[in-house]
């Protein structure tokens, strides 16, 4: 072992794998009932925001692999899967001839905007319901910080 490593103290322990346990839980959960609500996965689900977080309904695929933390190749293969079922669609890029756009299709808005009632209901039960307003401006804060300290600091 290094005996440089700096590990964890018993509390840094406790709340690291609290955090970690409660990502791997809620994802997981929210995931399922987005499946059984509206037969689409966390992933779908995270691309159709994306997409309909922008006035044009659409992304370069380079924008909307930052915007969702995908490699490009695993948003190739989703996106491959989303097309068939008419919840996207792929348009070239008429300025470069390069690159890409993906675009929420009527059926992919009709879908979301099916889905994202349920999904809102599920999150104030399954979050917002166990803390108070302000216990959940600090996790906001404090993901906002961990988020902007993730960006500025090289992989």
């Amino acid at each position: 072992m290094n005996d440089e490593t700096q590990w964890l103290s018993p509390r840094e322990q406790r709340s690291w794998r609290a955090f970690i346990r409660l990502n791997q839980k809620l994802t997981a959960r929210l995931g399922s009932e987005l499946q059984s609500n509206a037969k689409l996965s966390g992933p779908d689900f995270a691309i159709l925001v994306a997409l309909t977080d922008e006035p044009a309904g659409r992304l370069r695929f380079q924008e909307l692999a930052k915007a969702i933390e995908f490699e490009q190749s695993r948003l190739s293969h989703q996106i491959g899967r989303m097309i068939k079922r008419g919840l996207v669609a792929r348009e070239e890029c008429a300025e470069d001839g390069r690159g890409a756009f993906v675009t929420i299709t009527a059926q992919g808005r009709e879908t979301i905007e099916a889905a994202a009632p349920k999904h809102v209901a599920a999150v104030r039960r399954l979050v917002l319901d166990a803390v108070s307003p302000e216990e959940f401006d600090t996790l906001g804060d404090l993901a906002e910080r961990i988020i902007k300290h993730l960006d500025e600091t090289a992989p």
